[in-house]
């Protein structure tokens, strides 16, 4: 873009000359562009706060909006469990972030949903009503018209979605529980959630499926869906995931690149024909590595990791 700077901005800073002349962008992008000199007076480099008089002439070169290309639809491979004309639901590995966000504007689930169904673009994100973490594998349902993302998020609302989950977490933990906790943003590291009194409710149930020396293979079904929910409630509990890398232990003696945490199972109404309808996916390899390397330990160390009847009976 070229401008020539009129009278009217006599006296001003270039970056409010700027604003003033560009008014679809903000003041905070225009000073930054003049920053990176992809905004020059006269062919000079010059600072934000640099004052014009008027004639000058300005020639910018926008940076590219990294937000506003974040919905381009993209040739990323995705493992589809089922589709028809209403829903899409898959199995997203770990390591796919699902919806672009700071620091990750490309190469996300919503951008490979758009390559694969066009018309998501006219559905609110692009149909995705609910989210795993970017090194949380498993299911994930999409809705493909409105009336499907709208009867999904009523069933998410009254809680009638099933959402199960495998997890791996740091010690031998006794029985079965329910964990009911409020979570929100932590009061200090905000990047983080925690469990705090005004946070949002959630609840958490879940399952002991096996024990390992320090571990235990769980089952955990979610009640509501808060952010980080499982990982923040197991942590609270003294049992963070392994392999986590913000709510777990720094050296945990577990050696795994994420958090052990893959959503196995999924249960809702059809939004169009009302009916149930349920999807399972197994643990992908690494996850499955992890669990035989523990199965391993608990042999060699002559303790069974299977859990008998007595046990539970006791743990009842």
């Amino acid at each position: 873009m070229k401008l020539t700077v009129p009278a009217a901005c006599a006296g001003l800073r270039l970056d409010q000359a700027l604003a003033k002349l560009l008014p679809e962008f903000s003041r905070s992008r225009l000073a930054q562009w003049v920053r990176l000199s992809r905004a020059t007076v006269n062919g000079r480099a010059v600072l934000p706060r640099q004052k014009v008089w008027g004639g000058e002439v300005i020639d910018i070169d926008p940076v590219p909006d990294a937000a506003a290309a974040a919905h381009r639809p993209e040739d990323i491979p995705l493992e589809v469990v089922f589709e028809d004309a209403t829903l899409l639901v898959v199995n997203k590995p770990a390591g796919l972030v699902v919806h672009p966000g700071s620091g990750n504007w490309q190469g996300t689930l919503l951008n490979a949903l758009l390559r694969r169904v066009p018309a998501l673009a006219g559905i609110p994100r692009a149909g995705i009503v609910h989210r795993l973490d970017k090194d949380t594998s498993g299911l994930l349902v999409v809705a493909k018209t409105l009336a499907a993302q709208a009867s999904l998020v009523r069933q998410l609302q009254a809680r009638s979605v099933k959402r199960e989950y495998l997890a791996v977490a740091h010690g031998r933990i006794a029985r079965d529980g329910r964990i009911e906790a409020p979570i929100g943003r932590h009061p200090v590291k905000r990047t983080k959630m925690a469990v705090v009194a005004r946070g949002r409710p959630a609840v958490t149930h879940y399952q002991v499926l096996e024990r390992y020396p320090g571990a235990s293979l769980l089952r955990c079904r979610l009640e509501t869906g808060r952010t980080h929910q499982i990982r923040v409630h197991l942590s609270a509990q003294g049992h963070p995931l392994v392999g986590d890398p913000v709510y777990g232990k720094r050296s945990s003696g577990i050696p795994f690149p994420r958090q052990a945490l893959h959503a196995e199972r999924l249960g809702l109404l059809h939004p169009k024909t009302r009916k149930p309808m349920s999807w399972h996916a197994e643990p992908p390899a690494d996850l499955q590595e992890l669990i035989a390397s523990l199965r391993d330990s608990a042999a060699s160390g002559k303790v069974d990791s299977r859990i008998t009847n007595h046990e539970l009976r006791r743990a009842k």
